[in-house]
């Protein structure tokens, strides 16, 4: 998508305006399965831990009732209650000491947990996302895609990490600490309990509310990634147009809106959160007002009395954090709709179940009878035909939009064709795989894309079974050992990103040697030499010239006076195929050919 452009509104939808019909919290624990063990030992571990946690005021409680308020004789009144105070205080030593080392054994179990699972997560995501058709990557941003992989991931790995544990562990805690008043004294507990519908009707809002915010504020961090991408890497063009100041106001207002959606967010934990305190000082009084009467007319003791007072305060604590829990339970459940809206994205173009496998590929194509529109309705091809026998070198020229470049793309399969068939040796290419469409075809393009790293791997792209000896080879075929060799670290010489350090003409020479290196049956040039002055351009074509013999090579240039030579020049206008024959031919034809010839000759005269 252009910079300054906008998107028609006849246009597929893109990512983030498909809203997530599944149920996303679900199919996140659909993950945890491979790891039932370690989950299941959380669990029991968190079951210890909730068990000691309420044992602790009950140790003490018992100690004071028996060590403090009971009555003893003289003579034993000191050395008794000395030796009982000891006792407890070795067993609450003891308990906390359990406590510990069964949280930080849980605690590391999930963090690793967390992380084996958010590490599959994104390399699934980034295969699945190679697997996408072109038409996904023309409509959505880039932008969009690396915050799925990288904010939304990390944002769902709190949850395995953390949340779902301490879900749980509160949970836990509140029906123990529930189960544990009401056996110690069912009315005091019921007095405890006074306050817990008013918090569970605030929880219920809270969730609703938190909802809605977090997926306004995912939905605007999308946003402003995007638009951050988008800007940065055309940041030469803004300075160029001088467009800084109406970037900056967009990215103002952008970044207002995330602003707001974030005060949001702290606006309604600032209005919960204290709603939540205060209904638990309402109980923590109810508690002290009832219980101190109980103790003054002995209905229950004093230790009973400090029990309760420990568990009603510990009692809301997890209900507060179950509040912080199910905010970041709502963001990351936000997220993982968003990532499963990726997920669930499928490649318009897919291998046969069971595809036809060629030994060789001799580079014969054919077009029969070719319809093709990228929009299904406004065709760019109409009725295109024509034969490439292996090795022939071809030609196709015509005016911006003719359909040359989507010729290109439409051999490799990059997009599917609505009607008529394309053949690679007589095999329609829809009965093959895509890998071995695309190995078979080197495809050397007007903008080259630079990886960082250096320039070996920049020519191998990871494939080991390309050697040194045959990425110098390579090199040395295109002539970019002419300029590799003189650089300090020769082919081990560090590449930024995009290749910002090399010029155009010498990245155009770094995708010939890559092409070349894979050594491809059928060779697609398009516009490979618009970027190249005229010293390089010389360089390849004295290179091309013998690497094209017994490769098909399909070429698509401007300038006519690169493609002179070739086999066959197929004129492309309007989506169709006007002309055909060799330069000569095309010239005594005297149609569109002789006269965008003779245009480019007074242009240059």
């Amino acid at each position: 998508m252009s910079l300054f452009s906008r998107r028609s509104s006849s246009e597929p939808k893109e990512l983030s305006d498909i809203h997530y019909e599944g149920n996303a919290l679900l199919r996140m624990m659909a993950y945890l399965k491979p790891y039932g063990g370690a989950a299941a030992l959380c669990l029991l571990l968190v079951l210890v831990i909730t068990a000691l946690e309420l044992y602790k005021p009950i140790l003490i409680g018992d100690a004071i009732d028996q060590f403090i308020t009971e009555n003893y004789a003289a003579g034993e009144m000191v050395r008794q209650r000395f030796t009982g105070v000891l006792i407890a205080a070795a067993k609450y030593l003891a308990v906390l000491l359990a406590l510990f080392v069964c949280s930080r054994i849980q605690y590391l179990l999930m963090q690793i947990t967390g992380q084996k699972i958010i590490y599959e997560m994104r390399n699934q995501l980034f295969e699945h996302m190679e697997s996408l058709s072109m038409r996904f990557f023309d409509l959505t941003p880039v932008g969009k895609v690396v915050t799925r992989i990288t904010n939304d991931v990390e944002a769902v790995n709190e949850l395995y990490a953390n949340i779902l544990v301490k879900l749980f562990k509160n949970t836990v805690k509140i029906i123990g600490l529930a189960v544990v008043m009401i056996f110690l004294d069912w009315k005091m507990a019921l007095f405890s309990f006074i306050m817990v519908p008013v918090v569970t009707g605030l929880t219920i809002i809270f969730r609703n509310i938190a909802h809605r915010v977090y997926q306004i504020t995912r939905t605007r961090i999308t946003a402003l990634n995007t638009f951050l991408s988008e800007n940065i890497s055309g940041m030469k063009v803004i300075q160029i147009f001088s467009r800084e100041q109406e970037k900056h106001r967009e990215f103002c207002q952008k970044s207002g809106n995330l602003y707001r959606a974030n005060h949001q967010e702290i606006m309604v934990n600032a209005v919960f959160r204290p709603v939540i305190y205060m209904a638990s000082v309402v109980a923590l009084i109810i508690v002290i007002a009832s219980g101190s009467y109980g103790v003054f007319y002995g209905t229950i003791t004093l230790g009973t009395l400090y029990i309760f007072i420990q568990y009603i305060q510990t009692f809301f604590e997890p209900i507060q954090e179950l509040t912080d829990q199910l905010a970041v339970l709502q963001s990351a459940t936000a997220s993982a709709e968003k990532i499963f809206t990726l997920l669930d994205e499928k490649p318009l173009i897919r291998d046969p179940e069971q595809p036809v496998t060629l030994p060789a590929v001799k580079g014969r194509i054919e077009f029969r009878h070719v319809w093709f529109a990228y929009n299904e309705t406004d065709y760019v091809l109409k009725d295109v035909s024509f034969v490439i026998e292996p090795g022939q070198k071809v030609a196709f020229v015509g005016a911006t939009g003719a359909g040359k470049s989507s010729i290109l793309n439409l051999i490799g399969r990059y997009y599917d064709i609505q009607k008529g068939q394309i053949l690679i040796d007589g095999v329609d290419i829809r009965s093959m795989t895509r890998e071995q469409i695309r190995g078979s075809i080197g495809q050397v393009q007007q903008d080259v894309f630079i990886f960082t790293g250096d320039i070996k791997s920049n020519i191998r792209l990871r494939n080991e079974e390309i050697s040194n000896k045959t990425i110098r080879e390579a090199s040395r075929q295109v002539n970019a050992s002419r300029f590799i060799e003189r650089l300090p670290n020769g082919y081990d010489e560090p590449v930024s990103e995009r290749g910002s350090t090399f010029s155009a003409g010498q990245r155009q020479l770094l995708s010939f040697a890559r092409t070349l290196a894979f050594d491809p049956a059928i060779l697609i040039l398009d516009e490979a030499t618009a970027n190249i002055d005229t010293e390089t351009e010389q360089w390849i074509q004295d290179a091309l010239e013998k690497l094209m013999a017994g490769r098909t090579t399909i070429m698509v240039a401007h300038r006519l006076s690169t493609i002179q030579h070739a086999d066959n020049i197929i004129v492309m206008h309007h989506g169709r195929i006007r002309e055909t024959g060799t330069h000569q031919e095309l010239l005594e034809q005297g149609g569109i050919y002789k006269k965008l010839y003779e245009l480019q000759k007074s242009e240059q005269g």
